[in-house]
């Protein structure tokens, strides 16, 4: 039965995250220009399509194969693996340990769902001037080889994460294994394709088009991440995983809200008006800051995480418009910056006796020694297991990223033309030509 409900409650939860598809393509499309609508939406769906190939050819292996590889899985590419055969020629889909029986399939399909997510980021941040085909090669390399290491290294308990500096890294949900992957590699692409033409210019063109859009692909992520994060206990068995689900969920709608509140004051201070594109990543960089510490801090905590987390993404917004990186969707703002917070966040606020017990994956319990005692005077080294989450994943993600996408730019094969970029992606290379049928 307990199985039966783990297995229940991952392939939910997987669902809800997979429909964060539908908010990161509802807010990047009405945060660009109409001309580039269908262009935009087109790259979403063939983020996931690209991405899931990518994670069964050899995405799932790297990151959770089995083997004694601390820096790389080496089984289970194109599923191989996945089924046992009894003696009598039967397929047996089930990988049991005592009386606990899990299909290897469930963490293939609630591990896919993530992968996508963190892919998709990268889509945002180099929106209306990157050539399709082009994003669908880098989409593959992503989900097969960037964010699978980094899953490895952190989530697989085999990388060398896991237990660095013997205490190991926490990041319960993918603030940095998800988020800040996709947000250094977005930066990378962004800064290596440069800005849109006449983007700092003409600022005004460069508004987002359809703000409802912006609105519901907000209110869609929020809903999906209630897979993303709660569903990160990767059980629903006992009592006591439920009531961590529990508090999960109410810590990271805590966070979504003071983020969302916080980034709207600071942005009609600055502005004298109401801002509801501000509102909206501020509500997704309280989300991004949870991520990590969701599973062990408690609610007073998750509303600093959140208030500091508008914070940060307010400050790196303004830095990238001064130093003229142009990130249509500010993808790194909310995902690259408010995740490296949301590290340290889990880390700085881990609901351990004061500063001397230290929770991190034990949940409601401290980290033990053998004997079963709480361990002690290790808070700072966890902050420095974090602190090494943080540079792993932006020398790895952002190195390979930013190659990645200077060869491409190198080859020709990175940015559209420019004629193409004056008249809209739709009309040049899209039928219909036009994403709305009363559209300029």
């Amino acid at each position: 039965m307990g199985a039966a409900l783990d297995s229940l409650w991952l392939c939910l939860c997987g669902a809800l995250v997979m429909f964060m598809h539908a908010g990161f393509a509802m807010l990047e499309t009405g945060s660009c220009r109409s001309k580039n609508a269908s262009n935009v939406l087109m790259k979403n769906l063939v983020n996931v399509c690209v991405g899931t190939i990518g994670w069964w050819v050899l995405g799932y292996a790297f990151a959770l194969g089995s083997g004694s590889n601390r820096f790389v899985g080496t089984t289970g590419f194109l599923g191989e693996g996945f089924y046992t055969k009894d003696a009598s020629g039967n397929i047996v889909p089930l990988s049991c340990a005592g009386n606990a029986c899990q299909s290897t399939m469930l963490m293939w399909f609630f591990q896919w769902a993530f992968c996508t997510a963190g892919a998709t980021i990268v889509s945002g941040a180099v929106a209306e001037r990157v050539q399709g085909p082009t994003y669908a090669a880098y989409a593959f390399v992503m989900t097969s080889l960037i964010y699978p290491l980094v899953v490895h290294w952190g989530w697989s308990g085999m990388g060398f994460l896991g237990d660095i500096l013997d205490v190991g890294v926490m990041d319960f949900a993918g603030s940095g294994i998800v988020h800040l992957t996709g947000g250094v590699s977005g930066l990378a692409g962004t800064v290596v394709l440069g800005p849109r033409k006449g983007r700092w210019t003409s600022p005004e063109e460069f508004e987002p088009h359809n703000l409802p859009l912006v609105v519901f692909g907000t209110f869609a992520l929020w809903f999906g991440w209630y897979g993303f994060n709660p569903g990160s206990t990767l059980g629903m068995g006992d009592g006591t995983t439920g009531a961590l689900a529990a508090q999960v969920a109410m810590n990271t709608t805590l966070a979504a809200a003071t983020g969302g509140i916080t980034v709207f004051i600071i942005r009609y201070i600055l502005l004298r008006k109401y801002d509801v594109g501000g509102l909206c990543n501020g509500i997704l960089a309280g989300l991004v800051s949870i991520t990590a510490p969701c599973g062990n801090v408690e609610c007073g905590s998750a509303f600093a995480i959140g208030l500091i987390g508008a914070f940060v993404y307010q400050g790196s917004s303004m830095l990238l418009q001064k130093l003229k990186i142009d990130d249509p969707v500010d993808a790194c703002p909310v995902h690259g910056f408010c995740g490296i917070w949301g590290v340290l966040a889990a880390g700085l606020f881990d609901w351990g006796k004061g500063f001397d017990h230290f929770h991190g994956w034990s949940g409601f319990g401290c980290m033990a020694n053998d004997d079963g005692s709480c361990k002690t005077d290790i808070n700072g080294t966890a902050l420095g297991a974090q602190f090494l989450l943080i540079l792993f994943v932006i020398a790895w993600a952002g190195t390979i990223s930013a190659l990645a996408f200077a060869v491409l730019k190198w080859w020709g094969a990175l940015r559209i033309a420019e004629d193409t970029e004056e008249i809209g992606l739709d009309a040049k290379a899209h039928s219909p030509a036009k994403a709305y049928a009363f559209s300029a």
